[in-house]
């Protein structure tokens, strides 16, 4: 009887060879002895996704510079600059497999400064300094609301539903102030009336504190770009780009101030929707104790 061999893969064709040499390595010098370490995927930085971050980040300063020139539609339209590339980095990061800890941590600084210090400057600079101290609170409130939002985003990552955020998101807040300074602007409204810095200190008010509240606001993340839509999807697309092309500052802020209540009503709706769930469970289990 012959002996039987099994057949060895050579190691060139390892698999567990190959995955390790498509790890990325990090090489460093240490007295002049090179010393070669294997760089973890989730500490990489890849360029793509944070070049679109650092675009945001330029467009919040941007913002910031704009705002002590006095320029603050110029400056209102840079928030919105940031807005888009920021909304695509995350986009961009989860199609190509790019994700890192360095992009979120990169990403979540310069939200900060994009969303959180460039608009309460704006609305500072632009009616709430008039308001003296009740002017800077204000903007304070605003600025920690964008902080606390955004640190709790980063722990909480992972544990809430992927479909909503826990608050309102920090875009959105930076949509709304810098949205009523651009309708405001482009149609010559008198900042000196006091309807107006009343007007964005209630809006700045309320977008810090949703920003720290447990309200759900929907995310979109669930929408698949990658795959195919019904045609009617391409209808309203059509539409949307009609509507805000005919007034984008009307257009714009009307969209971000219906999104900026649309938690509160949802969250109204399932209260409403489990009260009436709880009534008719309570009266079908009466009417079985009475049979």
């Amino acid at each position: 009887m012959k002996p039987s061999f099994r057949s060895k893969r050579p190691n060139f064709f390892s698999r567990a060879k190959l995955k390790r040499k498509q790890r990325d390595v990090e090489i460093g010098y240490v007295e002049d002895v090179e010393v070669f370490r294997r760089l973890p995927r989730n500490k990489a930085i890849y360029l793509l996704p944070n070049a679109f971050t650092t675009g945001a980040l330029f467009f919040g300063f941007f913002a910031i510079v704009q705002a002590m020139n006095q320029r603050w539609e110029v400056a209102s339209i840079a928030i919105f600059c940031s807005m888009i590339l920021d909304g695509m980095d995350g986009r961009i990061a989860r199609m190509t497999n790019t994700q890192s800890a360095f992009g979120e941590q990169y990403d979540s600084l310069a939200d900060m400064v994009s969303f959180g210090v460039a608009p309460a400057l704006v609305a500072y600079e632009w009616a709430l300094k008039g308001l003296g101290k009740w002017g800077w609170v204000a903007a304070f409130i605003y600025c920690a609301g964008a902080a606390l939002r955004l640190a709790r985003f980063n722990i909480s990552t992972g544990q809430v539903d992927k479909r909503f955020f826990q608050g309102l998101p920090s875009p959105a807040a930076a949509a709304i102030v810098a949205g009523f300074v651009w309708l405001a602007e482009d149609n010559h409204l008198p900042v000196n009336d006091a309807s107006i810095p009343w007007t964005i200190f209630c809006l700045t008010i309320y977008a810090g504190i949703t920003m720290v509240s447990n309200v759900l606001f929907y995310s979109g993340k669930a929408l698949e770009i990658r795959y195919k839509v019904p045609f009617g999807m391409m209808v309203l697309l059509i539409l949307i780009f009609v509507l805000v092309s005919t007034y984008p500052p009307l257009a714009i802020f009307g969209f971000f101030i219906l999104y900026a209540f649309s938690g509160y009503l949802f969250w109204a709706w399932v209260k409403l929707r489990n009260a009436f769930q709880a009534s008719s469970k309570n009266k079908l289990i009466n009417k079985n104790d009475t049979l």
